[in-house]
């Protein structure tokens, strides 16, 4: 459904009556236009603090783009933002002109106390106003997990809550802020969430923070086709934020099986004929639905790479009010489909070497909702299914989950108007996502060189202020 009021407000009469009311003006977000676009143009800047680990990383990988990198300079704290490489000219950023970045790229991951946290100030203090609309905040440290003295826990924890906060400040322009956590010699594992992050792909994903782990060095894909060769599994395919998942797929290189209800069978035969992939009708929630999604896999392509579980419902209900089926549906669904169905295919070896999981959670998961018990029950039972799934899984293989906020689909276009408008704005950016939005967080789940990622669940949802 077209969002009527982030149109209006990008006129110039309606920008003069929101401003005039106080009213929020959402700026229409850039996504991706071409799958041969670079993933940041213009002019970067890139800085450090003491100790930096990942600087030299951070530099070879936006240094591949088109973008005109520099690094920080003119202050004792920002001294090791240098070893940012011989393609970043330094730019003292005491004495800034009109330059505009649509990145800002912080390296803190060698942060050993709080007070040296001050050089997150120095750095983006004289900067974050020039930040571009639709511009990108990007800062890595190092996973406080993994930190041995209690000062560098606590600096690097505090990271979290700087980026969350600053998310909130950029959002109306159109820009986001995310924090990537990586754990000791886990640098060059940075590659595709350094790109997906500074990139059109993850315009409505905001004040997120990602771990990243230790992994083996992913071999080198075409940028413009990294699936090639693979083939996913996606469940609920026929519309909405499924039929997206499985055009993003396709469109990176992956041979897709589309799933839905026997009755969705249509209309996921229109999905994915477009793609030159293949449909299969069954309910997920059958006795006997892993044997046949199992059997169907095995004759048709011997294997998958990527199982997406996005099938879901809602059956909403006060849970006084709510009929048992109702409980059972939706858990079924929601969250049992998708254990049953992973056991099955590992039972079989019918998921490959270095494959990839992702399941859909929900804000409802993390925060619950009126009205939803069963829903977040289900949904934040998925979180606690891919947590514990990542620490067991082998041969390469990667869990992760996508916790979508508003999104703008048919069941939210169905909502009251109070409702889907407050929906709409209750977050950073003001407005709603796209399915694509969804779909791209997955794609970047299922790049080779995202082996690193594991045991994530990053919120879709434009730093919902609902929720952590």
């Amino acid at each position: 459904m077209s969002d009527l009021y982030l149109k209006l407000v990008n006129t110039p009469v309606g920008k003069t009556a929101a401003q005039s009311l106080g009213l929020p003006s959402p700026i229409p977000l850039k996504r991706l236009k071409r799958v041969d676009q670079p993933f940041i143009e213009g002019d970067v800047l890139m800085g450090a603090g003491q100790g930096a680990r990942a600087i030299a990383t951070l530099g070879n990988i936006v240094g591949a783009s088109p973008a005109t990198l520099h690094h920080a300079s003119g202050l004792e704290t920002l001294a090791e933002s240098s070893k940012a490489g011989p393609k970043a000219r330094p730019l003292d950023i005491t004495g800034l002109s009109d330059t505009t970045f649509p990145a800002l790229v912080f390296d803190a991951s060698g942060l050993q106390k709080p007070d040296e946290l001050r050089a997150l100030y120095d750095f983006f203090h004289p900067t974050i106003r020039r930040l571009a609309t639709n511009g990108r905040v990007l800062v890595i440290g190092q996973d406080p997990h993994t930190c041995r003295k209690a000062p560098q826990a606590a600096a690097q924890q505090a990271l979290e809550g700087f980026v969350r906060a600053i998310g909130k400040e950029i959002g109306k322009k159109g820009s986001t802020a995310n924090l990537l956590w990586i754990a000791p010699n886990a640098e060059n594992q940075l590659d595709s969430s350094v790109r997906f992050f500074l990139s059109p792909r993850s315009a409505y994903v905001s004040g997120q923070t990602v771990r990243i782990g230790k992994a083996s060095e992913a071999k080198a894909t075409n940028p413009v086709a990294p699936l090639a060769g693979k083939v996913a599994l996606v469940t609920g395919a026929s519309r909405g934020i499924g039929a997206a998942i499985a055009e993003t797929l396709a469109r990176d290189g992956a041979t897709v099986i589309g799933l839905d209800i026997p009755a969705a069978l249509d209309a996921l035969r229109s999905v994915t004929s477009k793609l030159k992939g293949k449909a299969f009708a069954c309910d997920i929630t059958d006795d006997e639905a892993p044997k046949i999604i199992a059997d169907f896999i095995q004759k048709e392509t011997s294997g998958v790479d990527f199982v997406i579980h996005n099938a879901g419902i809602t059956r909403d209900k006060t849970l006084g009010n709510m009929p048992e089926h109702f409980w059972d549906m939706t858990i079924a669904v929601n969250l049992t489909a998708e254990e049953r169905i992973d056991e099955e295919l590992a039972a079989r070896n019918l998921m490959r070497e270095n494959g990839r999981i992702v399941c859909i959670s929900s804000i409802s998961g993390i925060a619950g909702n009126f009205g939803q018990t069963n829903y977040a029950c289900a949904k934040s039972g998925v979180i606690g299914y891919v947590e514990s799934m990542a620490r067991h899984l082998k041969n390469g293989m990667t869990i992760n989950a996508i916790a979508p906020g508003f999104i703008e689909t048919q069941m939210t276009a169905d909502m009251p108007f109070t409702i889907r408008e407050a929906g709409r704005r209750m977050n950073s950016l003001s407005q709603g996502g796209q399915p694509v939005d969804v779909a791209e967080a997955i794609a970047w789940y299922c790049n080779p060189a995202s082996a690193g990622v594991n045991g994530n669940v990053v919120r879709v949802c434009g730093q919902s202020l609902i929720g952590k």
